[in-house]
């Protein structure tokens, strides 16, 4: 069977009790306090009222000229009990120096010896007492009566403790209606303080919320995901460990508003908005952060929290990966042309027109050697030229001239291995594919007229063809590399200049907008500068520049090679791809970037 185990009282409850024992004590030692400070004071009170009383008589004139009568009751009864009805004292006793009473509130009692001490009076002294007389136990006082220097008799006024006591338990029931008030106020209070409490702890006990926080503390610094609390203020409530990573934080972060920590614009307004965000892709100066947001509710703005992911890895990944696909897919076209050549050539065989064969056959191969010659011999870096060479290989699906411009050159072993391959993946990379997008959209020069042959009307020559110049130049002797791609196409209005490299802007729709903030993110973080301006084709043309300086491990020559063709250096000409039809012709241009 087993056993039942309560749970622990919670911390709100805990609290209670023992705010409850405290005030209880607090007013009990309070009401303690005032009982015996009243009583003592009470006690004082009488002690002064009867000696007072005491005095006054025995220094009245008509009580000395009384004792000298020869029946000084007659005189001095009427005289006490009028001075005891109007001081509320409990008794007036005058007498002889023997103790034998003149006066008493029982006129039996008259004549009789008083009862308690009288030696000091008889002294010529003043003093107190407490003793138990005819009346009781009662507070005394006892003092000479003087005539002429003689004593001539003794008075004592006293109170009875009865009667102080029943003006102390007077007190005390006030006090004690005035306690149990406090008491009822106390704990109302302490109940409500403690229910606001035990709502904000959940019912929760202190091993619970010590346990919690523990658990608390743990999560944060194991957890690798950025993780942000905002106040209703916009200020960092917390952060852990890989949040404060990501934002380049440091631990003074805690406490500052939002909009005070030199955040990317965009990522400080997604931080700054109140509704829910879902996988919004932010740049930070060397990040790719995926940003989620969620409002913390509870009927007011009390904050909201904020999960980051580090995409940087995943992003670069997906661009190669892209690429890659792009690659393929030229890949596959190109086998399918292919076909469709050896078909031809196998067709002209068949009809006996072996020459036109080989002809065909030799022009095909010349001009499918020509760009990787030209792309090889001008770029030593292998990277670079897989590269180029799968963007001709698109450009030429898309029906885009891609050109490699005839000063372009890329030595052997310039390049430092602080530049990481995947970094001139992307900036060249994403550079080529917004070129091919714009140059793909039509050209934005204007249409060139010329005069017929027969000198008729001025005929239109047939809009340009879209074409991407990409340059890139980083010789022996070079302190940067220099990487440039225009396009023919509409070109970049000047009032997006700065906008083209945020994240989301894009004049294809939602979703796209990513590659030319990741450009420059990643020519920041090496170091370089990208500009945009227009290019001598009339469309848009992107300059990045990066520096190179020192370079190590990457081979210490300057050759540059040279492809079949032969063409040598200085009058190196600008390979292209071109496609008419199914048909690929390869062509020289003398244009520059």
């Amino acid at each position: 069977m087993r056993s039942f185990r309560p749970r622990p009282r919670s911390l709100a409850g805990q609290l209670f009790a023992m705010q409850v024992v405290l005030i209880a004590a607090v007013v009990a030692g309070g009401a303690f306090f005032a009982y015996v400070s009243g009583s003592a004071r009470a006690e004082e009170t009488a002690r002064r009222q009867v000696r007072a009383a005491a005095v006054a008589i025995a220094g009245s004139p008509s009580v000395r000229e009384a004792i000298r009568t020869p029946d000084p009751s007659s005189v001095l009864q009427p005289y006490a009990e009028q001075v005891r009805a109007d001081t509320g004292i409990a008794f007036v006793t005058i007498m002889d120096p023997r103790g034998v009473r003149w006066t008493h509130p029982d006129r039996s009692r008259i004549g009789e010896t008083f009862l308690g001490h009288t030696a000091r009076a008889l002294r010529g002294e003043t003093f107190e007492e407490t003793y138990t007389g005819t009346l009781g136990p009662s507070i005394r006082v006892v003092t000479p009566v003087r005539d002429g220097g003689r004593i001539t008799g003794l008075v004592s006024a006293g109170i009875t403790v009865e009667r102080v006591s029943s003006q102390v338990r007077a007190q005390l029931r006030a006090l004690s209606l005035g306690a149990a008030g406090a008491l009822a106020l106390g704990g109302i209070g302490t109940y409500v303080i403690n229910a606001r409490l035990r709502r904000h702890t959940h019912g929760m006990n202190a091993a619970e919320l010590s346990r919690l926080h523990d658990y608390h503390e743990a999560a944060l610094h194991a957890v690798r995901e950025g993780l942000l609390m905002l106040d209703g203020q916009r200020r960092i409530a917390l952060i852990n460990d890989a949040g404060r990573e990501l934002l380049g934080l440091g631990p003074e972060a805690v406490g500052r508003k939002v909009d005070a920590l030199a955040l990317p614009p965009s990522l400080t307004g997604a931080l700054l908005a109140s509704e829910p965000r879902g996988d919004e892709l932010h740049l930070t100066a060397d990040r790719v952060i995926v940003l989620n947001s969620r409002p913390v509710v509870g009927g007011e703005q009390r904050g909201t929290v904020v999960t980051l992911r580090d995409h940087t890895e995943l992003q670069a990944l997906s661009g190669e990966l892209d690429s890659e696909r792009g690659f393929s897919q030229a890949l596959r076209a190109q086998a399918h042309e292919a076909a469709n050549r050896l078909h031809t050539v196998v067709s002209l065989i068949e009809l006996g027109r072996a020459e036109e064969a080989v002809g065909f056959a030799t022009a095909e191969l010349e001009l499918a050697q020509v760009l990787t010659d030209r792309v090889v011999g001008a770029v030593a870096e292998p990277v670079l030229a897989a590269l180029l060479l799968g963007k001709a290989a698109q450009a030429n699906e898309r029906g885009v001239e891609l050109v490699l411009a005839e000063d372009s050159r890329i030595d052997d072993g310039v390049l430092p291995d602080t530049l990481a391959q995947r970094d001139l993946v992307t900036v060249l990379g994403n550079l080529i594919d917004n070129a091919m997008d714009a140059a793909a959209e039509g050209p934005g020069a204007p249409v060139a007229v010329a005069p017929s042959p027969d000198g008729g009307p001025m005929a239109a020559h047939a809009p340009a063809r879209p074409r991407v110049t990409v340059t890139a130049v980083a010789e022996a002797d070079a302190r940067e590399l220099l990487l440039k791609v225009a396009d023919n196409g509409p070109g970049i209005g000047r009032d997006d200049a700065e906008a083209v490299f945020r994240t989301g802007w894009s004049t294809h729709g939602s979703g796209r907008g990513l590659g030319l903030a990741l450009v420059r993110q990643t020519v920041r973080r090496n170091g370089g500068t990208v500009e945009l301006g227009r290019g001598p084709d009339g469309g848009a043309e992107f300059s990045v520049r990066l520096p190179i300086g020192d370079r190590t491990g990457r081979g210490n020559g300057a050759t540059r090679a040279t492809g079949a063709t032969g063409t040598g250096a200085g009058t190196s000409t600008a390979a292209t791809t071109s496609t008419t039809g199914t048909r690929t012709t390869a062509s020289t241009t003398g244009e520059r970037a």
